[in-house]
């Protein structure tokens, strides 16, 4: 008797606009990332979970969608928002050449594209970064938001009370969602690109050239949807 075939149920339409949508978000992001993203947000929500060999076959059967979505998403204009609304905070690692892993954080003004801080930490401590945090208010003004990720240093009880007694409202952007934290995560993109061609080995290193990288990104580089401007003369008005 011949076997008999069993085909999978076909997926709702929604699941394959919701991975055209995340590899148009997230081009260099391979198949198993991307079906990790997928189930992260639907698996609970709707009890929707895709795997790898889906995600491939639908990018593979819907290139042009993606990169037509991937156009619309580049050349979208955001809405102008008042300087110091919205800050984007997020934190990056890099591993020097003895192997040890040195912590820094980035802090992003969503109205100018201006890097208030990018700076080493001692340590990833709760403590510690609400001390920096203190520091860039200081210097930059009191935000009405910090948008963040929900990694653990940044919704912990002693960061959430420290912005509560700052005035700030916290932003948490949804899990396995990092576009929604867009700005911040691509600019950390750049500082990784531009550090995997220095040489670091120590932390002194490690300092110099992020301040390097600060300076170039806020007053050399020139932001398409700044209209050619820096993000430090639209900071300055």
């Amino acid at each position: 008797m011949p076997s008999r075939r069993i085909f999978a149920k076909p997926k709702p339409k929604w699941v394959q606009h919701e991975v055209i949508r995340l590899k148009a978000l997230m081009p260099e992001a391979g198949c198993r990332t991307i079906a990790h993203h997928f189930n992260r947000r639907w698996a609970i929500h709707r009890q929707m979970t895709v795997g790898k060999t889906y995600i491939a076959d639908t990018c593979r059967r819907h290139q042009y969608l993606i990169l037509t979505a991937r156009r619309k998403l580049k050349h979208r204009v955001p809405r102008p928002i008042p300087r110091n609304r919205v800050w984007g905070c997020d934190l990056l690692v890099k591993t020097d050449r003895q192997g040890q892993p040195h912590v820094a954080l980035a802090i992003l003004d969503h109205a100018s594209r201006a890097f208030l801080t990018l700076q080493r930490l001692s340590d990833k401590s709760s403590l510690t970064l609400f001390r920096e945090l203190i520091d860039v208010v200081k210097r930059y003004g009191r935000p009405q938001f910090v948008r963040t990720d929900n990694e653990a240093v940044l919704v912990s009880r002693l960061f959430r009370l420290g912005l509560w007694l700052l005035g700030i409202r916290q932003q948490r952007i949804q899990p396995g969602c990092p576009w929604q934290n867009g700005r911040v995560e691509r600019f950390i993109g750049t500082v990784k690109r531009e550090l995997a061609a220095e040489s670091i080995t120590d932390e002194r290193e490690m300092t110099r050239a992020l301040r390097e990288i600060r300076t170039w990104y806020n007053h050399d580089r020139p932001h398409d949807h700044l209209r050619g401007r820096t993000p430090a003369e639209v900071w300055a008005g």
